[in-house]
């Protein structure tokens, strides 16, 4: 999708011939994560212990002149990633990788400490990132902070997938 996002320099398909080419258990699944029917038909022919998601589309800009496209991506998307694990691989560690658009401002408000070469959190119970729990509301969101912030809220709400 990132062709269709961004064009001819968008693609990332040198990217997944270098991970093939480096890797000896990545088997790649050329699928939408919108097609619904193709992520279940994936789900029920193969186990997984882990799920890491971070399909989604990721810019900005764009989200403003393709809204539906983006929503399709972003949260509907997840859904479709998020119910084939509940039915298929209820056991599998389910990891989200997003933005912390979702959370507008809230972030910018966790402490950092200033090291020789890099910012890190001042506080340890920061140094996993930003939590589930981070506040989304009494934020300004921008249409793509908002997709994103329903693929959080849909994981909330499903609560523990793995059981």
């Amino acid at each position: 999708m990132r062709k269709v996002f961004f064009g001819p320099a968008g693609d990332t398909l040198w990217n997944l011939e270098r991970l093939k080419a480096v890797t000896k258990r990545f088997t790649p699944a050329a699928l939408d994560i919108r097609d619904r029917a193709g992520i279940e038909g994936l789900f029920q022919t193969h186990r997984f212990d882990l799920i890491v998601h971070c399909a989604a589309q990721p810019s900005h800009d764009k989200a403003r002149d393709i809204p539906l496209l983006d929503f399709e991506v972003n949260a509907l998307g997840t859904v479709n990633l998020l119910e084939a694990t509940r039915q298929h691989s209820p056991e599998a560690v389910f990891v989200f990788l997003s933005t912390n658009k979702v959370y507008g401002d809230a972030p910018n408000e966790i402490p950092l400490k200033e090291l020789e070469k890099r910012y890190d959190y001042a506080s340890p119970e920061d140094f996993a990132g930003v939590r589930e729990g981070c506040r989304i509301d009494q934020t300004m969101h921008s249409l793509f902070g908002a997709s994103k912030a329903r693929r959080i809220l849909w994981r909330k709400n499903m609560g523990d997938i793995s059981k």
